[in-house]
């Protein structure tokens, strides 16, 4: 790990930096532009932890949908986790689109996407690959924020973590990412 960091981290995503299925992006907004797929999950209910496991989250969430979230470190490698938690965690922007699924309607764990860019794929993977299920993810957070006396609230929309390696972009680039039977997204970058 570049980043000798033991556990994931976290940052916010305010709704200016929700970016609709198929806009197009100026790169130079962003010092080291990448994107990474993941799945966005919209709470129904609230989520108080700790002790948050999967099916706490599974039932606590409206409906799941296909995202990518853009990365942009504005630190250097190594980084220490106090880089990481001053830059937000490298939080950017996240696209999301696709078909929004129930949770309980498809095996969210098997759910599998590529990430093209300029018509070739450079990243596969299936969201298994986020701490074994990508709901997981969100149950972490939700313990982490219950340590510090805060909780995940209906209505909000959490990515769960990468499932790809992220892959950069610069101007003249355009990403898609497609996740099978959850429809595909796509980002342009001028």
């Amino acid at each position: 790990m570049a980043s000798k960091m033991t556990e994931p981290d976290y940052g916010f995503l305010t709704d200016d930096m929700v970016v609709n299925d198929g806009a197009t992006l100026d790169a130079n907004r962003y010092l080291k532009p990448r994107l990474e797929v993941e799945l966005a999950f919209v709470l129904g209910s609230d989520l108080h932890g700790p002790n948050l496991r999967v099916h706490d989250v599974l039932r606590a969430t409206e409906y799941v949908v296909p995202a990518l979230e853009v990365i942009d470190y504005r630190t250097e490698v190594p980084r220490a986790i106090t880089d990481t938690i001053a830059d937000n965690a490298a939080a950017a922007a996240m696209v999301v689109g696709g078909r929004v699924v129930r949770p309980m309607d498809v095996d969210v764990r098997w759910v599998a996407a590529t990430l093209s860019k300029n018509g070739v794929i450079e990243e596969s993977g299936v969201s298994a690959a986020v701490m074994g299920h990508p709901a997981a993810g969100i149950a972490w957070l939700g313990n982490k924020l219950a340590a510090v006396g805060e909780h995940l609230e209906a209505g909000q929309l959490l990515l769960s973590g990468s499932f790809t390696r992220p892959v950069s972009v610069e101007p003249n680039t355009v990403i898609h990412a497609d996740f099978g039977p959850l429809g595909s997204i796509g980002v342009a970058f001028r």
